[in-house]
């Protein structure tokens, strides 16, 4: 990092990828800073998100795996955004550039079985289907589960299944859950933290606690998953056909995957964090209906909720897509702030009427059609648009939605102009 003086702007030169680009903070944003006494990134965050008055709307990327696969750790990852102007926040537990695990999209505390469970993998060849099918056995002390994915030529993991991914769901054959008699084998590979994976969770996070309180960086923690683990258990087509014809199922599905949440969301809150994020990408209007969604996802979310307010941290509900019939609820819920506020799939004007000084909202950009695909003016437009609507400078963090995950000339010289008229706008 450079950083020196240009025409009364202080220039600031990162690397991204195989460039260097110069972010400006001009005059303006430095008088806009001096109304308010300055802030660090963590009190900038905490004042967006409780609707009190900042120095400057903060710009945090919700999710930046293209920086963070070309960064050595995490804490470079870190370093590395603060580098650039941004409000970066650390996440407990930490995310490795490069992740190889039975639980890669759960970004959460490590999962493991009952130490009765054994499993077994194997590869079948069908008659009349196109690809092999590669089959895991659970066996435990209630039965056996299987799960069986077709092994096409774009699976990722060999000749290996594993536990909770996203695979699973594009490429089941048969999911892990088929009836309500497997969910008693169920309960014996959703088991609580053990005592290890507690004491090393305390010991990798409290260097990055530290490391926050030094640069003053907001501390956020999960993810805790909901609805979304129905993607890699039982399908989500199985999901939406069990609201009508097999609500007994969903019931016990649903509360069994509740209960091993909060275990973990305690471990998380007990390290003191100030915002607490849970994943629902699969929580909204393209799956639930209005009143489904109230007759079995809010109940889970008040309570994840009320468990995060009562340890003193906030509450991010993760959600980026069709969930506009669902803002008041998610407010009457107690939800502190939404990530993942997209324009191509939100009405930023109504949800500002809906939920301004009630929720705060994180995003504003597009993240694939804008900033990876589309052009520097129409990155520059969205970032102005966004800071309009939400004008007051209260309760909102822009950001790209959901991720930044090209590592390209396009997408890093549109991250450089997100952040340039961020500054200019701000």
């Amino acid at each position: 990092m450079v950083r020196g003086k240009s025409g009364g702007q202080l220039i600031q030169r990162v690397s991204l990828g195989q460039r260097v680009y110069s972010f400006k903070y001009n005059s303006r944003m430095e008088a806009s800073v001096a109304k308010i006494e300055s802030m660090n990134s963590r009190e900038r965050l905490l004042a967006a998100i409780e609707h009190r008055d900042v120095d400057h709307v903060p710009c945090s990327f919700m999710l930046y795996k293209s920086l963070l696969t070309q960064s050595h750790g995490y804490s470079e990852f870190i370093q590395r955004q603060i580098a650039m102007g941004l409000d970066a926040f650390v996440q407990l537990p930490p995310r490795a550039p490069v992740v190889k695990s039975d639980s890669y999209n759960l970004h959460g505390l490590p999962v493991s079985f009952h130490k009765e469970v054994t499993t077994r993998e194997w590869k079948e060849t069908i008659s009349g289907e196109k690809w092999p099918i590669l089959i895991k056995a659970y066996d435990t002390p209630a039965g056996k589960l299987t799960t069986e994915v077709f092994q096409d030529p774009e699976w990722p993991y060999d000749e290996h299944v594993p536990f909770l991914d996203d695979h699973l769901e594009s490429r089941a054959h048969k999911y892990l859950i088929t009836t309500i008699e497997e969910l008693g084998a169920l309960r014996y590979l959703l088991v609580p933290p053990n005592e290890k994976e507690i004491t090393n969770f305390k010991e990798e996070s409290r260097p990055l606690q530290e490391f926050a309180a030094r640069e003053g960086l907001l501390v956020a923690g999960g993810w805790g998953v909901g609805a979304d683990m129905l993607a890699w258990l039982y399908g989500l087509e199985h999901m939406m056909f069990a609201v009508y014809d097999r609500p007994d199922l969903l019931d016990e599905l649903l509360d069994i995957v509740y209960l091993w949440n909060q275990n973990r969301m305690q471990v998380v809150l007990d390290a003191g964090i100030d915002l607490y994020i849970k994943r629902a990408w699969y929580e909204n209007c393209d799956f639930w209906t209005p009143d489904s969604w109230r007759r079995y996802i809010y109940p889970m979310l008040k309570g994840d909720v009320d468990l995060a307010h009562d340890m003193g941290a906030k509450f991010g509900y993760l959600i980026t897509a069709n969930c506009m019939p669902l803002l008041e609820d998610i407010y009457r819920a107690g939800v502190d702030v939404i990530i993942g506020v997209d324009p191509a799939k939100w009405d930023l004007v109504k949800a500002q009427e809906i939920l301004g000084g009630k929720v705060c909202l994180w995003g504003g950009v597009n993240g694939h059609l804008a900033v990876e695909q589309g052009s520097e003016d129409q990155v520059r437009q969205q970032v102005c648009e966004a800071l309009d609507i939400f004008k007051q400078g209260r309760g909102f963090i822009l950001s790209p939605v959901d991720n930044i995950r090209e590592n390209t000339a396009l997408t890093n010289h549109n991250v450089e102009a997100l952040i340039d008229e961020w500054q200019k706008t701000n």
